[in-house]
C-alpha cells in the first residue's frame, strides 16, 4: 500500500532498502522520545509570536506552528479534506480537527507504531492515519482540498517525487504548505563548520538531505505548482530550538534514571537535536521556511 516499487541494481537496492529500514526504525523509536518533547505529540519545532505565545511553554509554540500552517492552507470555516504527508502521531491533524469540526484528514507515515498509537489518539475525530509512503500514496488524483508537510519531506531529501505526489492528490486550486528547514546554498558551497553540522544532522535524524531552497522552489514550479510564496521564519522558530539543550538534558536524565541506558535511536535523536541547534547558528547556510503553493 503506497510502496515505491522501482527496479534498482542489486547494490543500490540494498542501500535503498537499508535507508528505508533505518528511517522506519527512526520513526518507531522516536515516538517515545517525542512524548517528552510534546505532550500533544507535535513532532516539530514551534512558532513564536511576541506577547501571544509563551516562550517558556514549548507546546504553545508547537501548536502555534500547527495554527500557522493551517492558516496558510486556507480551509477555515468550510467543509474540506486535507492530507498530512508524514503525519507522525497525528498531532497536527488532531489540532486541526478539534479547531474545525467540518474538516476531515488523512495522514500517512511509514511507522506501524505511529499508525497504531496515532489512530488511538484520533478516536472521535474525523481523521485516520495510514501506513503509506508519501512519495507514492494510494490516494486518487484530485482528492484533497489541501496538503501539508511539517518537517517530513526532509526525510526523503526534499525529493521532487514528494512534490509530484502532493500535486497529483490535490484538487485544482488546492494548496500545499511545507514547513521545514532548508539549505540557503548548495552543499558544495557550505563552509567547513556548516558542512560538519549538516552531515551530523542528517546522519543523526535519518535525513536523506536538506534541499537548497532555490532548487526546491524551481522543482515545485516544474511539477506544476504556482503562486509560490516563500517565508523565512527562522527567527520565529528559534525560541523553540533554544529549548533543545534543556530537553536533551531532561530527557537523558529521566531515561538513565528509569532504565540505566539510552537506546541507540534515542542517542541519535539527542545528537540530532544538538546539531539542529548548532545549525541554527549558521544563519547564512540554514533557514526555516514556510512554502505555500497552489495546484
Amino acid at each position: 500500500m503506497g510502496t515505491v516499487t522501482a527496479n534498482y541494481p542489486s547494490g543500490l537496492k540494498t542501500k535503498v532498502e537499508k535507508e528505508k529500514t533505518d528511517l522506519v526504525e527512526f520513526y518507531n523509536e522516536a515516538t517515545e522520545d517525542y512524548r517528552f518533547w510534546s505532550k500533544d505529540f507535535n513532532m516539530h519545532f514551534g512558532y513564536w509570536i511576541p506577547f501571544i505565545t509563551n516562550v517558556f511553554r514549548r507546546d504553545t509554540m508547537l501548536n502555534e506552528m500547527n495554527n500557522q500552517v493551517l492558516k496558510r492552507l486556507g480551509l477555515k470555516d468550510k467543509k474540506a479534506i486535507f492530507a498530512d504527508l508524514g503525519c507522525g502521531m497525528g498531532g497536527t491533524m488532531r489540532y486541526a480537527l478539534e479547531k474545525n469540526k467540518q474538516l476531515t484528514s488523512m495522514g500517512v507515515t511509514l511507522s506501524e507504531t505511529q499508525v497504531k498509537e496515532g489512530n488511538k489518539l484520533l478516536t472521535g475525530n474525523t481523521g485516520v492515519i495510514l501506513k503509506e509512503n508519501y512519495n507514492q500514496t494510494s490516494f486518487k488524483s484530485d482528492s484533497f482540498d489541501g496538503a501539508l508537510a511539517i518537517e517530513s519531506f526532509c526525510h526523503s531529501g526534499h525529493d521532487k517525487n514528494s512534490f509530484k505526489e502532493a500535486h497529483s492528490i490535490l484538487k485544482p486550486k488546492g494548496k500545499l504548505v511545507i514547513a521545514d528547514a532548508f539549505l540557503k546554498k548548495k552543499v558544495e558551497n557550505l563552509s567547513p563548520s556548516s558542512d560538519f553540522c549538516y552531515q551530523k544532522l542528517c546522519s543523526s535524524w535519518s535525513l536523506e538531505r536538506l534541499g537548497a531552497i532555490d532548487e526546491v522552489v524551481a522543482e515545485l514550479k516544474a511539477v506544476g505548482f504556482k503562486n509560490i510564496v516563500l517565508e523565512d521564519i527562522s527567527f520565529r522558530v528559534a525560541p523553540s530550538v533554544l529549548h533543545v539543550p534543556f530537553a536533551i538534558f531532561g530527557f537523558a536524565l529521566r531515561k538513565l534514571i528509569k532504565s540505566g541506558t539510552l537506546k541507540k535511536q534515542s542517542i541519535n535523536n539527542l545528537k540530532g537535536s544538538f546539531f539542529a541547534l548548532l545549525s541554527g547558528l549558521h544563519l547564512k547556510s540554514f533557514g526555516y521556511y514556510f512554502i505555500t503553493c497552489t495546484k
